[in-house]
């Protein structure tokens, strides 16, 4: 898939954002904007995956760490055919298979139950670890918030990582810059987070996580990297594609309502129409 066809994917995972946390009138759409391009990139280019067999043995595996962001995720399961797009507006509701963060049990495309920060990446790390003792070739990637990384666990598990030489992990931290009580580097600095991964002996790459070119670079790079896991920290925006929730920390965990989920449509849907006119 060329970058224009996945700009256009990111755009519609983007609405199913925005649709289905205005409908949960509830949730976290600034960091799954935020992620939206690397959910897309991750589940219609990089994974080897198969939406009409979402358990096969040899898949490659994600683990949202931020299980929070659960509906950027939903938003690329729907969009790659693992459910109906339709059903992403069930968000939240009593009895849908779409949880406030994902569930394994319920949901086809889930590989890991998570929304504990700090533990999906110990999750990954272990799936990783259990790949190169039955000597299989899938890969595992896992997406952390940058708030996330604050958490003690998460360096106890690229510790490991780094120790066993798991060169079939990907780290992806989604750096964005504000955590739900604002800028990261007031709250509870992570920085320099590039030079944590080195120290724990993962390759690192440093991107802008909005950059097609530079995320299959990225991607690119890692299966290439031998020896050691790989850590992408992607530089992003937060609530990316509608203007008035872009760096806003407030737009951590709220939903929009009527009016402004209406303009937020309206946004996406100018993009999408200027996407289609390239």
């Amino acid at each position: 898939m060329d970058n224009l066809e996945l700009q256009k994917v990111a755009n519609e995972v983007r609405k199913g954002i925005v649709a289905s946390v205005h409908s949960a009138k509830a949730g976290h759409p600034g960091g799954s904007l935020s992620a939206a391009d690397i959910f897309t990139y991750l589940y219609f280019e990089e994974m080897n995956i198969d939406p009409k067999n979402p358990d096969m043995a040899d898949r490659d595996r994600f683990v949202l760490s931020k299980g929070h962001t659960a509906p950027g995720l939903y938003a690329a399961l729907a969009h790659k055919g693992f459910f109906p797009v339709e059903d992403l507006i069930t968000l939240r509701k009593l009895g849908s298979y779409l949880q406030g963060h994902p569930c394994m049990q319920h949901t086809p495309g889930v590989d890991m139950s998570s929304g504990s920060l700090g533990q999906g990446v110990s999750a990954a790390v272990g799936m990783a670890l259990a790949g190169k003792m039955d000597k299989k070739d899938f890969r595992v990637y896992t997406l952390l918030g940058d708030g996330e990384i604050q958490e003690g666990q998460v360096w106890e598990a690229a510790m490991f990582a780094g120790h066993k030489k798991l060169d079939n992990l990907v780290v992806i931290v989604d750096n964005n810059g504000l955590q739900i009580d604002g800028d990261i580097a007031e709250v509870c600095s992570p920085y320099p987070i590039d030079k944590k991964f080195e120290a724990f002996n993962f390759h690192v790459i440093n991107i802008d996580g909005h950059d097609f070119d530079a995320i299959r670079a990225a991607f690119s790079e890692a299966r290439n990297t031998k020896g050691m896991p790989t850590a992408i920290i992607a530089k992003t925006i937060k609530g990316k594609g509608v203007s008035f929730m872009e760096n806003q920390a407030s737009w951590h965990g709220v939903a929009p309502n009527d009016e402004q989920f209406t303009q937020a449509m309206s946004e996406l849907e100018k993009a999408g129409e200027a996407l289609c006119q390239k």
